[in-house]
């Protein structure tokens, strides 16, 4: 494909425009310009010299993410600092580490935003860009699993990166929008760097004289895109919430030899996961257990149809496995989703039901291998991908993938895709004659150690994404045994997601549909003053602070001198009736003190009165 530059040096020319020089490559290499009053963006002619008024940054700029528009002005957001994180068959990974928003309006300083809204907009894409994991290479396509790039190779040698990239995983999509467009007139592919929001892991094997690579990418999807409780079943198009694929490549070098990058066999397979694909929600109310909603729409079973049929246009046939409780507050779920399945039929989709808790409970988790006897079938018609050095066509292709959720697609379902990806790397470490078929990865403790690390890593990085925090489980995928102490952990995890997933998930929730395009902006930020204001009550905003006050005034009250048993009796009767009465508000009105997104607002979701399921009307008052 198409090379992009790796590095490039920012000139400013005054308040004209940012240009973007090409940094150790020809001097024929074209430099862009960004104009700061149009927003038009062009390359300048070969060995074009620089505006005397023009003055270097200090920085080094790694890569354009693209251009941004808020209410008072357009920015340019570039990567200026990057980690690397491994080499994958001689194209280094990188993460993008450190970032800088460039304004195209002369008289907005990021750093002095005058007016609320855009400084609380800016405020969500800096907290969005340092929070999030952005991988990136100017030499692999990072969106796309092994055999999509080698089923288009010969198709792709003319295409820029962007052109090539599965659509899905281009996280940086719409910021790359001024630039796509431009493109049609002039060539930008050299600029238009293609970045994922996912996980890497790749790490060195020895095994049996054999050198290898195993590396684990996940790559998210930037549709229906957001956090825990804000995000959640399928859309109108078949989007569905926390869309993962995760794809496991196993290189191995050729018998006899450990040149770098020098590889014999390559394989790779691929899972996927995502939310439930009914219409359906869980709506927060400040209780641990949110309310279940399950949303009867007219166009319920066609969105269903479509993302379904998506998978298997893209994978092959598809095994869904449903990890979601039988019982409880999740089986209204698991009913659902099962009567959509029956009712499409679909010949290409086989659904599998695993009880999860119930097989598993008292710590029995080595009774997953139930569900891996069940699918073991599916996993040899559907395969997984293998080329080798020496042929010009592939020895396996994958054709069809297994979909495994849960509730939130986070741990159960971490523990179940990391079980079907031991499992398929002992058959394929089996089928190259490098294990016998009575050993495994488990019999070799630094394979073992590294493959456990590596899908325990790659599901807490998922879970930090969606849920606020690393995933619940995980002591056994890293482990291989549940343990008491993973229980304590798991714990302390719940609450920090509960926390999260009401306090502070609706700031992340409009980070996420401001990066993606999912809200775009007015020109007038007076018109977004919502963004900024709180429109509850006056008597239901004092309500935390009257809770607090009292609680503080009882806790005072104990360290007052006494002169008889009755002294403080009116005090603590005063301060304890306020403290619960402001507490009862608080919990009547549960809804009110959750963090919503405000930029996509749920309302419609939260007070939905059509068919449907809901479990309760818990914080909607009296």
């Amino acid at each position: 494909m198409k090379p992009l530059h790796q590095r490039l040096n920012l000139y400013y020319d005054d308040d004209q425009a940012y240009i973007f020089v090409p940094s150790g490559e020809s001097v024929s290499a074209q430099s862009l310009s960004i104009n700061r009053a149009t927003g038009d963006i062009f390359l300048n002619p070969p060995h074009n010299t620089l505006p005397q008024t023009a003055r270097r940054s200090g920085n080094i700029v790694y890569g354009v993410l693209g251009v941004i528009s808020l209410t008072l002005s357009e920015y340019v957001v570039i990567i200026t600092g990057r980690e690397h994180r491994g080499r994958l068959m001689g194209h280094d990974i990188y993460r993008a580490s450190d970032f800088e928003i460039l304004p195209l309006n002369p008289n907005v300083n990021v750093l002095h935003v005058q007016h609320p809204v855009e400084a609380h907009l800016l405020a969500l894409l800096k907290s969005h860009l340092d929070t999030g994991v952005f991988l990136f290479s100017y030499g692999w396509d990072m969106t796309r699993r092994l055999q999509a790039q080698w089923e288009n190779l010969s198709s792709d040698m003319e295409k820029g990166f962007w052109e090539a990239a599965d659509d899905r995983f281009f996280w940086n999509k719409h910021l790359q929008t001024r630039f796509i467009e431009s493109s049609v007139k002039q060539d930008l592919s050299a600029y238009i760097l293609p970045v994922i929001y996912g996980t890497f892991d790749i790490r060195p094997v020895l095994l049996h004289g054999r050198h290898m690579q195993l590396c684990l990418i996940s790559r998210r999807s930037r549709y229906r895109a957001g956090t825990r409780y804000f995000r959640r079943g399928i859309d109108e198009k078949g989007h569905v919430a926390n869309f993962n694929e995760s794809e496991q490549i196993l290189l191995v070098e050729p018998l006899g030899t450990s040149r770098a990058d020098d590889f014999a066999h390559k394989l790779s397979f691929v899972q996927i996961r995502g939310s439930v694909p009914l219409y359906w929600a869980e709506i927060n109310t400040l209780r641990y257990k949110p309310d279940l909603q399950i949303m009867e729409k007219e166009n319920a079973t066609e969105a269903t149809k479509k993302h379904l049929l998506a998978q298997v246009a893209t994978y092959g046939t598809q095994t869904l496995v449903s990890l979601v409780n039988h019982k409880g507050h999740e089986k209204p779920v698991k009913e659902s989703y099962e009567d959509y399945v029956a009712k499409l039929y679909l010949p290409e989709v086989r659904y599998q039901y695993f009880d999860f808790h119930t097989e598993c409970k008292n710590m029995r988790w080595d009774r997953i291998s139930i569900l891996v006897d069940l699918l073991k079938d599916d996993i040899k018609e559907k395969g997984y991908f293998h080329v080798h050095a020496d042929e010009p066509q592939p020895l396996r292709v994958q054709k069809g993938t297994v979909r495994t959720n849960c509730m939130d697609n986070l741990d159960r379902t971490n523990v179940v895709q990391a079980t079907l990806a031991k499992y398929t790397l002992n058959v394929q470490l089996q089928e190259l004659g490098i294990l016998t078929k009575e050993q495994g990865v488990d019999d070799y403790e630094v394979l073992s150690r590294d493959f456990r690390e590596m899908w325990a890593d790659h599901a807490d990085l998922i879970s930090k994404a969606y849920a606020g925090s690393g995933a619940l489980k995980s002591d056994f995928t890293r482990t291989n045994k549940r343990t008491r102490k993973g229980l304590l952990e798991d714990g302390v995890k719940s609450v920090l997601r509960y926390l999260k997933n009401n306090y502070f998930d609706g700031a992340r929730q409009d980070g996420f549909d401001l990066f993606t395009g999912n809200w775009t902006p007015s020109s007038n930020p007076s018109a977004a003053m919502s963004l900024v204001t709180d429109s509850r009550p006056l008597i239901l905003r004092a309500m935390p602070a009257v809770a607090s006050f009292s609680f503080f005034m009882i806790c005072a009250g104990l360290t007052l001198p006494r002169t008889s048993d009755y002294s403080l009796s009116y005090y603590f009767l005063l301060w304890i009736v306020l403290f619960l009465i402001s507490l009862e508000v608080i919990v009547l009105h549960g809804i009110d003190f959750v963090a919503w997104p405000r930029l996509v607002p749920l309302t419609e979701t939260v007070y939905y009165n059509g068919p449907g399921y809901r479990s309760a009307r818990h914080g909607m008052g009296v």
